[in-house]
């Protein structure tokens, strides 16, 4: 599972034009998954986005997490972050799970999420052509990939 999170003062995701999910100050998370993603990868990277310490303390140093401030987060499934551009210059998909695949591990992921975090998670709509808005906070912008915990 490889996630991209970005520190946010607002964000919020519409389809067709209407608000899917929106949040405050919190996390805005681009969740994308493999056909070989398992629970613990789930349950890993849930865990390590509600205590990854991005947010300043009263020091103004990033010390405190998500749940620390109490944030929200919005999380967003994103096949393309499995992209493979190795050969020329049109993407590859062949590495991300297939939606019957993906759409169980997203939700699977979210409610891990919910219970890290203790509160509801804001999402997108799973398959949906999906504009997203942010106010990226900082600019804080961080990969993590449970294939290779850091």
């Amino acid at each position: 599972m490889r996630a991209v999170v970005q520190r946010v003062a607002a964000a919020r995701v519409e389809v067709d034009g209407k608000v899917a999910g929106a949040i405050g100050r919190g996390l805005l998370v681009l969740a994308g998954f493999e056909t070989r993603d398992a629970e613990a990868d789930l349950g890993w990277m849930s865990a390590k986005l509600a205590r990854l310490r991005i947010f300043a303390d009263a020091a103004g140093v990033m010390n405190r997490s998500v749940v620390d401030i109490d944030g929200e987060v919005l999380a967003v499934s994103q096949f393309t972050l499995f992209a493979s551009t190795r050969k020329g210059n049109r993407p590859s998909w062949s590495r991300a799970a297939p939606p019957a695949v993906a759409q169980p591990l997203f939700d699977c992921f979210v409610g891990h999420l919910e219970a890290a975090l203790g509160r509801r998670v804001s999402t997108g709509v799973f398959g949906a052509d999906m504009q997203l808005y942010l106010v990226n906070d900082g600019p804080v912008t961080i990969s993590i990939d449970s294939r290779q915990p850091e």
